[in-house]
């Protein structure tokens, strides 16, 4: 919703979501979601898909790359390359990542890693970044990011049936609501969305803690 929102304001939206197994789910979940058309805004979107095989980068289209993002050096690269495959107009460029725990899973660059995702959070002041991770594995890790981010939501589930909350913790100099509230999603979405990330993880997983 808040990228579906971004890119109606006349910006700019770098999707870099690691548990899809491709971005043809992220335009299908805007669709559905949010009643947008990515389609509409082809020049204002482009996709990072992780690739854990990958030694580096590859340009798939002109608005399209794998990366093996579990590297450091991929990670700052990738979002650069992306970021310029589309226009910094209006409220600029947002990249929206999601699952970013599963790059913790590497025994070989895990810590470094973080330590990039968190001077990105910090020190980068070219775009907006919106992070989505799960406090269920890596959970030390990722509260270290958390700590880093202006604004913090979270959110819980619950089955039978499946049903979302969300509660604002912290948002940087303004008022909010900090009441928990049900998000407006049908089970049977929720219940496709959580079949497809999780069959993704459990192939990229294995691969990552391989790197």
């Amino acid at each position: 919703m808040i990228a579906a929102a971004w890119l109606r304001q006349g910006g700019s939206v770098v999707f870099m979501s690691l548990q899809y197994p491709s971005h043809e789910f992220i335009i299908s979940g805007l669709r559905k979601v949010a009643n947008l058309e990515l389609s509409e805004y082809e020049t204002r979107s482009s996709f990072i898909e992780l690739d854990a095989a990958l030694k580096g980068i590859v340009t798939v289209t002109n608005r399209h790359l794998k990366a093996n993002l579990v590297i450091p050096d991929i990670w700052d690269s990738a979002i650069g390359q992306a970021s310029s495959m589309v226009p910094d107009e209006g409220p600029g460029i947002l990249v929206f990542g999601s699952a970013l725990n599963l790059l913790l899973f590497s025994p070989t660059y895990a810590t470094e890693v973080l330590t990039r995702m968190k001077s990105t959070v910090e020190e980068d002041k070219r775009r907006t970044y919106l992070f989505s991770v799960s406090t269920t594995a890596k959970e030390d890790m990722i509260a270290e990011l958390e700590a880093c981010a202006d604004n913090l939501i979270i959110s819980r589930s619950l089955k039978n049936p499946f049903r979302l909350f969300m509660q604002i913790v912290r948002m940087k100099n303004t008022d909010f609501v900090s009441d928990e509230v049900e998000i407006p999603f049908m089970p049977e979405m929720l219940e496709e969305v959580k079949e497809i990330a999780d069959h993704s993880r459990k192939r990229v997983i294995p691969l990552i803690s391989k790197i």
